[in-house]
């Protein structure tokens, strides 16, 4: 990982999206959000472009879609669109608790790990993991 690890949040639900991203910041990671699966991409598109890839991708399963639709697989819609493009990308797929056979299908589909929103200290973990692999 580079020096300082650059993060993409991507979560449809402001206050788990800012407290999960002052986990990440307080802990020296660089850190940039969005809210929705289109936003995202493109966020990830114009940081490939500038030669600032991310180093790890955090999106939520259900949120607005590419197309800004309210969607139940938009994460996991993304999830495949991020790893076309950078099939080493790790990507960790948040869930609500009563989703994690979802989130067991992110992994089977190409996500690093999963995560139960609600417990950042354990998100900061599985980032750590990543960072030091």
């Amino acid at each position: 990982m580079t020096e300082e690890t650059r993060i993409l949040l991507v979560d449809d639900e402001k206050l788990v999206r800012r407290s999960m991203e002052k986990t990440l910041l307080r802990a020296g990671l660089d850190v940039e959000t969005a809210e929705s699966a289109g936003v995202g991409l493109s966020m990830f598109k114009d940081a490939q472009k500038n030669d600032e890839p991310f180093d790890i991708a955090i999106l939520d399963l259900n949120m607005p879609n590419l197309e800004g639709q309210e969607d139940s697989d938009a994460g996991l819609k993304l999830l495949s669109v991020l790893l076309e493009v950078d099939a080493d990308l790790p990507i960790v797929v948040l869930t609500a608790f009563d989703d994690v056979a979802r989130a067991k299908e992110a992994v089977a589909r190409g996500a690093h790990a999963y995560f139960v929103k609600g417990r950042e200290a354990g998100l900061l973990e599985i980032v750590n993991n990543i960072i030091n692999e």
